[in-house]
């Protein structure tokens, strides 16, 4: 089964998919095409693997963790299929990653990867979007480069009876296929995520997991349109556009194009890539806010 959020009659409802209907709980229908989606759940947090297909480990020339490591969405992040992806105006580096999102069904609190399945409600798909001008200060926690405003598109829907075996995941720009990889080539599977997070962090009904995603993210541009679709969970469709206003200067991390910038954004792609690595950019080097600390050593 498929259910989506969308807007009917000004109200948002839940509508379940049936062939080329999509049909709410009093009957009332329309077509996917005609549906105005809002994101298919509201989740508590959004929790994302950094790093999980082996093709990506292998265009960045590095190696795998012994575990998988995660930051944090905002819920403020979320987005919705046909949604509006914003890159602030002064900001260069905005990059897709296609991926499979997991969407957890019951309370989950230290199970075991066995338990997993009877604790995820769904799955549906994800970009993880971000904005890697930030990433000098950023690339720890990931909260800017990742979190910004409409950074989150899930969609269209959560299918209920999906298995991620052997799952094809493509995206594309502008009808031009950019990513091409499959859920096989994940060290770790989606139980595992769950039963790991949920080690110490309390996972409740609509909580989201990105599960990572495969070789060749890179940049897109206003005007884009971007689709990832995964086998048996459909196309999710962005569109790129500008910001109509620039990340302010007068505080926090400004935008760069470094190299640690260029080389994440760029991949394997990256002029220097099997050369050497990104050369660090020092504190005096980065571009400062107007307002300064009020200690400076």
């Amino acid at each position: 089964m498929e259910f989506r959020q969308v807007l009917l009659g000004g109200v948002p409802t839940r509508v379940v998919r049936h062939d080329d209907w999509l049909v709410a709980a009093d009957g009332r229908r329309l077509t996917p095409d005609e549906a105005i989606h809002l994101a298919p759940v509201s989740p508590s947090k959004i929790l994302c693997c950094h790093l999980n297909h082996v093709s990506r480990v292998r265009e960045f020339q590095i190696q795998l963790p012994p575990a998988p490591t995660y930051f944090h969405k905002p819920v403020s992040a979320l987005n919705a299929h046909r949604g509006h992806v914003v890159r602030p105006s002064n900001c260069s580096w905005l990059n897709f990653e296609g991926e499979v999102a997991i969407v957890i069904g019951e309370v989950t609190r230290n199970i075991s990867v066995a338990q997993a399945p009877n604790h995820i409600a769904g799955y549906t798909i994800a970009n993880d979007f971000g904005i890697h001008d930030f990433r000098d200060t950023d690339a720890g926690s990931m909260l800017r480069v990742k979190g910004a405003d409409t950074m989150c598109p899930l969609g269209p829907g959560v299918v209920t009876d999906w298995s991620f075996e052997s799952k094809r995941i493509q995206t594309r720009v502008n009808g031009t296929v950019v990513q091409d990889g499959s859920t096989d080539e994940m060290a770790w599977d989606m139980h595992y995520l769950v039963a790991d997070l949920a080690r110490l962090i309390t996972l409740v009904p609509g909580d989201v997991i990105l599960s990572g995603t495969p070789a060749r993210s890179r940049p897109v541009f206003p005007g884009d349109v971007v689709e990832v679709e995964v086998e048996g969970l459909g196309v999710l469709e962005s569109l790129i556009v500008d910001g109509p206003t620039p990340v302010s200067d007068e505080v926090g991390a400004q935008p760069t194009a470094t190299e640690e910038v260029r080389s994440t954004a760029l991949g394997g792609d990256w002029e220097h890539r099997g050369q050497r690595p990104p050369m660090p950019t020092s504190r005096d080097q980065l571009p400062y806010p107007r307002v300064r600390p009020r200690f400076e050593s």
